[in-house]
């Protein structure tokens, strides 16, 4: 009995729009911001004696992981091989959602951090990048005389 002008909802489709546009201008992850996603996906987290960056990258070999840090920038770089063999004329790819090809993720660290304490570890496709933070700024109590 009651039609509507338009066959789907409204508010909907305007919400759905608000996402799209929302996800295109998110920045960067940084220490507090939100990621837009990529790969690989990312847990940034800090305590007070460390900055804590797990990525999670299976399937690569740990010899073609660039780890960089410049000036309060990580990057994280490297190559994730196709899973597909190669294609030709008779073969058709209908879907595809690993990713293949050259990835690279920046993220902003904290003022504080040491730049001479940077590990990083490979293990079960985990990337775990661990950045100090600086003796001056780990907290420490004062002794009331």
């Amino acid at each position: 009995m009651y039609r509507t002008m338009f066959p789907r909802d409204l508010f909907a489709e305007f919400d759905r729009l608000q996402r799209e546009v929302s996800t295109l201008f998110d920045s960067s992850p940084a220490i507090r911001g939100l990621g837009r996603g990529g790969y690989p996906a990312l847990n940034v987290g800090v305590s007070p004696a460390s900055v804590e960056i797990y990525a999670f990258a299976p399937g690569l070999d740990p010899e073609t992981i660039e780890v960089n840090l410049d000036r309060g920038v990580l990057t994280l770089a490297g190559e994730r091989k196709n899973a597909l063999p190669e294609t030709d004329a008779k073969t058709t790819v209908h879907l595809e959602e690993r990713f293949g090809g050259r990835f690279r993720r920046v993220v902003s660290l904290p003022d504080d951090i040491d730049p001479d304490g940077v590990s990083a570890n490979y293990t079960h496709g985990v990337l775990q990048v661990s950045v100090k933070r600086r003796e001056a700024a780990q907290p420490r109590r004062i002794a009331v005389q």
